[in-house]
């Protein structure tokens, strides 16, 4: 049976981290004082190595670490209680939102893009073509904390929220913000996690954070209640109430595609990335788009936990990477594949234009008119993205790099080695590999226009300046 939920509100919980090992231990803690400040901005981080993932509701369905040899670990999973009777949803909605604010917390990231001026399209007093500028942009997204390493504090979010940016800054439930690093991201489930250092954590700081208890999304009922916690709007964390419409939906056409659990509970720009909870305070799904238009109300959705728990578990033992000064050279000239060029068969990713003599692209048999779709398992979706990833790769490293290869009238998909070399030509990577075709085909250039109906990626949450995730 469960235990009273007053009695074991009664105990007191406690972090604490150990200098020399960077570990927390957790003790209970009774009568926590909601800190609910608000995040103007927000840090993230990337985790590196092996990680132990920490129950922070502790009690009447104790948690355990499956640690293995390897020092790796998998997510928290709450164990099914052995008593069917036990109703679910007994919780008050404001008990478990006191228990989960401190295992969510803001983030806010910073990256350059590229902007139109205000003659954008006409030029000049609409002579001429007109010019753009490079401007730095800030986004506000949410995530969860779901483990740690020795080192690190491991956080889940959205691909989308933290992809292709320059910082990440991860604002916790005392308010205070510190830089982090990402430790890796799947597009495909748009999920990343991102690490803070212990040595960054200050005291008070570690005694107000938990680590998120993991649920199950399978055992969601239809009609169930739930609720969403996240940094909407970048005011702050903010709470959501509602049901589970629906547990069908599909992230994308394909049959193993990720599933997204629909809600009428409101998810808006800057809840991405943050907590969909049941009633027993676990963590089941990640908050990650709604539906947009005139004739749509209450369709929002969350990736179900379950189905991205072990792609969560592989990013937290991922090693994060810093840019590095004196970058590896890939040897290739390309473009990004076209929303147009799509429609056409062509894969996305990078389209190899030429191929320099005797690089690492050369030599692991890299051809011109081949699509590059992965580097180091990371899916590529752009030529910036790609260089992006080149920045953090040393000279001499190998990296395997899936291409998709023309086969008649279809692409057939190789994984080729290659090892990175040095620029021959001691020039940016960056102005060389941005280098653009004659024609428009392998360009995006069209101008993003509002979304009508479902936007299920971030390119759907980016209002204005700053954006939202």
């Amino acid at each position: 049976m469960m235990e009273n939920y007053n009695e074991r509100n009664e105990e007191k919980m406690e972090v604490q981290v150990n200098e020399k090992k960077g570990r927390m231990s957790v003790r209970k803690l009774a009568k926590r004082g909601l800190t609910f400040s608000l995040c103007a901005i927000l840090a993230g981080g990337v985790a590196a190595g092996s990680y132990e993932a920490v129950n922070a509701f502790t009690g009447w369905n104790q948690n355990t670490v499956q640690a293995a040899t390897d020092q790796t670990a998998a997510l928290l999973t709450s164990e099914s209680d052995s008593d069917e009777t036990r109703t679910k949803g007994n919780l008050d909605v404001a008990d478990i939102v006191e228990e989960a604010l401190p295992s969510v917390v803001c983030i806010t990231t910073k990256s350059v893009q590229e902007v139109e001026d205000y003659f954008g399209y006409y030029g000049f007093y609409g002579f001429g073509p007109g010019e753009s500028y490079e401007q730095e942009v800030e986004s506000r997204g949410s995530g969860v904390i779901v483990g740690k390493s020795d080192d690190n504090l491991l956080i889940v979010t959205n691909s989308h929220v933290v992809k292709d940016t320059n910082s990440v800054t991860v604002t916790f439930a005392d308010g205070e913000s510190y830089e982090a690093k990402v430790n890796g991201y799947d597009d495909d489930k748009d999920i990343a996690v991102v690490s803070v250092s212990f040595e960054d954590l200050t005291d008070d700081t570690l005694s107000a954070i938990d680590i998120a208890k993991i649920g199950s999304s399978d055992d969601l009922r239809v009609g169930e209640q739930i609720l969403v916690i996240g940094n909407a709007l970048g005011y702050g964390q903010s709470v959501t109430t509602g049901i589970v419409s629906s547990k069908s939906r599909q992230m994308n056409d394909e049959e193993d595609g990720v599933n997204l659990i629909q809600t009428d509970a409101a998810i808006n720009p800057g809840n991405s990335g943050g907590a969909m909870l049941n009633m027993d305070g676990e963590l089941v799904g990640i908050s990650n788009s709604k539906s947009y238009g005139s004739l749509v109300e209450g369709m929002c959705y969350a990736i179900a936990i379950s189905d991205v728990a072990d792609g969560i578990e592989e990013l937290m033992n991922q090693v994060p990477r810093d840019v590095v000064e004196d970058h590896g050279f890939l040897g290739i000239t390309g473009s990004t594949v076209s929303e147009e060029a799509q429609m056409y068969g062509i894969p996305e990713g990078v389209f190899v234009r030429e191929v320099t003599e005797d690089s690492g692209a050369d030599k692991a048999g890299i051809k011109e008119n081949s699509i590059i779709t992965k580097f180091d398992g990371k899916s590529v979706d752009s030529i910036e993205e790609l260089v992006n990833l080149l920045t953090r790769y040393e000279v001499g490293e190998e990296i395997d790099v899936v291409i998709a290869v023309p086969d008649g009238g279809e692409y057939k998909e190789q994984t080729v080695t290659v090892t990175l070399g040095k620029d021959p030509s001691g020039s940016d990577t960056k102005d060389k590999d941005q280098e653009k075709p004659d024609d428009d085909f392998f360009e995006e250039e069209e101008e993003p226009e509002e979304p009508e109906g479902p936007e299920r990626w971030g390119d759907g949450f980016q209002f204005g300046k700053p954006a939202w995730n």
